[in-house]
């Protein structure tokens, strides 16, 4: 499974280059991950944007968090190490073969204890989770990121942060629809419609990092 999107980020190539080799790489069982993934073009976070979500993490210091869409625990994993002392981490992948490499990954990290691994599509989990998140981090089927955004904001404490990943699409979010290829075209159109509801949306505040292949971030804080 190759990450396509990975390698065809949104600013230019050399300032991409240097914000991957720049950084530090991760350590331990994250960093095993990471190469694990990266090796085999397992769609992950790339490098610029972990490290963004690294720092944001340990900045908030959740104790709750949510992610939709696990792929191998990659993210989950970064996350969780910034987890408060009693804090948990609920993740979210329909693919068995992404599940239970992810189940490994956080067993062998040692947080299984924290993490809940729930299998099955998020529009069927979303609507029977309880409780508040102070973030949470969609990773996942990005036609369906619109139809999951009113799921997030109402799981969302007041406060909380929901972060949502690849959002431009490499770039031809913005393109006309005509000359978009068929078979990405509700994609692309579902992503337009995100943008438009969020970034219209006085009520809470947002902001677009052009990182990897865009963030979408949403601070819950009802400033109506």
């Amino acid at each position: 499974m190759l990450n396509e999107m990975m390698h065809r980020p949104v600013v230019m190539k050399e300032l991409v280059e240097y914000m991957r080799s720049a950084q530090l790489p991760f350590e331990g069982a994250v960093g095993e991950i990471q190469r694990y993934a990266n090796e085999r073009g397992i769609p992950v976070i790339p490098h610029e944007t972990a490290k963004f979500i690294d720092l944001f993490t340990a900045t908030l210091q959740p104790k709750y968090i949510l992610e939709i869409g696990t792929a191998i625990g990659f993210s989950a994993s970064l996350m969780a190490r910034h987890l408060q002392e009693d804090g948990h981490l609920t993740t979210i992948d329909r693919y068995d073969l992404m599940y239970n490499r992810a189940k490994e990954n956080f067993k062998k990290a040692g947080i299984d204890d924290r993490i809940t691994l729930l299998e099955g599509d998020a529009a069927d989990i979303l609507p029977t989770l309880a409780g508040e998140f102070d973030l949470i981090f969609m990773d996942s089927a990005k036609a369906k990121y619109i139809e999951f955004y009113p799921y997030c904001m109402k799981l969302l404490k007041e406060g909380g942060v929901l972060i949502i990943d690849d959002v431009f699409q490499g770039g031809t979010v913005l393109d006309d629809e005509a000359d978009i290829p068929k078979r990405v075209r509700k994609i692309h159109r579902k992503l337009n419609e995100l943008l438009e509801t969020v970034l219209n949306d006085s009520t809470h505040q947002s902001c677009l990092v052009p990182l990897g292949d865009g963030l979408l971030m949403v601070r819950k804080s009802n400033l109506n």
